[in-house]
């Protein structure tokens, strides 16, 4: 999930927003709770703003009908001002599924309140506390008085931070049951001894340090108590620029502005497991997702995954999911692919940090990822809230999102794909609190049951889903523009293509420039942008007849009736010409599975067949073929137009 740091700014940025908020106030008008619902994480996630906050939380609080939220109280025991934080907070738990109730101790109070029997601590109601003293209120001689202590002086007040600690924690925990979160201390940015610091035992940064690892000790010992490591949050993000000086001296506010959403993020890792919102199986994707390419169409040597650049970025991700899978995360792959092909590389390609038996289950076909989604939770006997998907292309995570909203999707940019490893250690859902011998095995025990069972989605709801697409299909003939692509497309395309024949560029003119014969392109755009050309159709004149040479399409829009826009068009076309019949042969391969109902599916009879080759031929006298109404076709170049 993005931080503010990565999304858009000014004018840019709220006029987005403003549009999403318009957009989900529609949904939530036409009660379409699951498109509104996944329009609502959106905003959040792509802004999580001060601005946006309450919008979000009230939003949410209408689509409690599909994603019903779980209380939590939160009291946070703080020596700074977090106010600020707090919209923010609820607004980033409401999205993970918890209504959260947030109360403040008095600033700068946390030791009263937590020793004195009667305060609020005690007395209200409280799921979860967070204790967040800062190093310079908890242990002032040590952040800015270091270089005046002489050694026995030190370690005197680590005697006394470390017993204050052990005080809080007993008196805690014999009071009450509640979950207790501990912030550890910080580091200066600036060692009192510059770099001097790093060459002592006991310079500044080690002290600091001690303490931190005295607290773990302190806090294993406690049952159901938890250190957040404060120091690594403000090292991951950057010492730098994690404060502001300004806001610490006027309002005791030591965070900067991006450092307040990544503090609520860090806060949300550890409320998300102490309210019982985790993640049991995370759902990849292939293509674009655990490697770089389309191993339908690159092969197993094309596809990018291996320790240089660009692989080195797909195999991070790989590492990141198998440690999630060593935390008892069961894994699964959800895959619009022909399976021997995607099986070939996840076995035998050197890259491959998973393996087959990583995956508990896998439904790798061309069914809808929705279907696929809900037979994989049955399979695993788990709810599907308990899965995350994880996909690269826009078009199927809104898919899924739409037809399960309950269902937790990650957003990842299939352009920068070194970000997907940081997206999903940054899902708090799979963070875990403890591990235990069974959680290890988990995944083992899982993944030797593979049953698999067999569920459709209604064609009514998908249909809902093309609609709001908005696809648009753009024809046009080939030019040396497009010629390259085109080529390039009759080489690589496997899975829905009707003979797989190749053609090189030159082969592509030459069948141009024969004045019987075109070759046209297809470009899909739908409302998440341009999917570039993805479709390729050679036909042949003969007489009152076409022949369909080759008619393929990039299988990253199967399964959204292009192929019927594609075929539809042309028998337009056709009939325009006076053409009596069109015929296309079928040449059946190892991988082209998906196109082999294509003809039929579409009213062509079969006219011969063979062991691997078969005629189709449609009567173009008496056929109406339609294009889907939710297809927008544009012709850019008439086909058929020929000199």
């Amino acid at each position: 999930m993005n931080c503010p740091a990565n999304c858009m700014v000014g004018a840019e940025r709220m006029k987005s927003s403003q549009e999403i908020r318009v957009q989900i106030d529609a949904a939530l008008a036409a009660g379409q709770l699951g498109r509104a619902l996944a329009q609502i994480k959106q905003l959040w996630f792509a802004d999580p703003s001060l601005a946006n906050a309450p919008f979000v939380e009230a939003r949410l609080s209408k689509c409690a009908a599909v994603f019903p939220r779980t209380e939590c109280n939160l009291l946070i025991l703080r020596s700074f001002t977090v106010e600020p934080l707090v919209p923010l907070l609820r607004a980033t738990a409401a999205c993970w599924g918890v209504d959260l109730s947030v109360r403040l101790g008095q600033f700068n109070s946390y030791v009263q309140e937590i020793l004195d029997p009667h305060s609020t601590l005690y007395q209200e109601p409280t799921d979860v506390v967070v204790i967040a003293p800062l190093a310079r209120d908890l242990a002032p001689e040590l952040w800015s008085k270091f270089s005046d202590l002489a050694p026995p002086e030190i370690e005197a007040v680590i005697d006394r931070v470390v017993g204050g600690y052990r005080v809080w924690l007993d008196t805690i925990r014999s009071r009450t049951d509640v979950h207790i979160v501990i912030h550890n201390l910080e580091i200066p940015s600036n060692s009192s001894a510059g770099i001097y610091d790093a060459q002592a035992a006991g310079g500044q940064s080690q002290v600091i340090q001690r303490i931190n690892r005295e607290l773990v000790s302190l806090a294993s010992a406690v049952t159901g108590c938890y250190v957040l490591d404060y120091e690594g949050l403000v090292s991951r993000h950057g010492r730098e620029s994690w404060g502001d000086e300004k806001k610490w001296l006027t309002a005791r506010l030591p965070l900067a502005g991006n450092s307040l959403i990544r503090l609520t993020q860090e806060w949300m890792r550890f409320l998300a497991p102490l309210s019982g919102k985790q993640a049991k199986c995370l759902v990849c994707d292939l293509d674009n997702t655990l490697w770089g390419g389309v191993i339908g169409e690159d092969g197993l040597a094309g596809i990018k995954l291996g320790a240089d650049y660009p692989g080195a970025a797909y195999q991070a991700l790989q590492r990141t999911v198998l440690d999630l899978s060593r935390r008892g995360i069961l894994l699964a792959i959800c895959s619009k692919n022909n399976e021997a092909d995607a099986l070939e590389a996840i076995q035998q390609h050197p890259g491959m940090l998973l393996r087959r038996g990583d995956f508990a289950a896998i439904r790798i076909n061309w069914h809808d990822k929705a279907a696929n989604l809900r037979e994989i939770a049955a399979e695993l006997n788990i709810g599907i809230d308990s899965l995350v998907f994880l996909d690269d292309n826009p078009v199927e995570r809104e898919f899924v999102r739409e037809m399960l909203p309950e269902l937790t999707v990650i957003d990842i940019d299939a352009a920068n794909p070194f970000g997907h490893a940081t997206a999903v250690r940054q899902c708090p859902l799979f963070e875990r609190l403890a591990l235990s011998a069974e959680d290890r095995e988990r995944t083992k025990l899982y993944a030797a049951q593979e049953q698999r069972t067999a569920l459709a989605s209604s064609a009514a709801t998908l249909e809902d889903y093309y609609r709001s697409l908005e696809m648009v299909a753009e024809f046009g003939e080939v030019d040396a523009v497009t010629l390259e692509r085109v080529a390039q497309l009759t080489q690589k395309t496997n899975q829905l293509n009707m003979t797989t024949r190749r053609y090189s560029e030159q082969d592509i003119l030459r069948i141009q420039s024969e004045p019987s014969s075109w070759v046209t392109w297809v470009r899909v755009l739908d409302r998440f942008g341009d999917n570039g050309i993805v479709g390729v159709m050679i036909v042949h004149e003969q007489g009152k007849e076409w022949e369909l040479d080759t008619f393929l399409m990039s299988c990253r829009v199967i399964g959204r009736t292009v192929e019927t826009a594609m075929l539809a068009h042309l028998v337009s076309l056709a009939q325009q010409r006076g053409m009596q019949t069109l015929r296309g042969p079928f040449v059946s391969t190892a991988k082209n599975a998906p196109a082999k109902e294509i003809y039929a599916s579409h009213g062509f009879r079969c006219e011969q067949t063979g062991d691997k080759e078969s005629l189709w031929v449609l009567d173009l006298g008496t056929t109406l073929l339609a294009t889907p109404e939710w297809i927008e076709c544009r012709v850019v170049d008439q086909l058929g137009v020929k000199a």
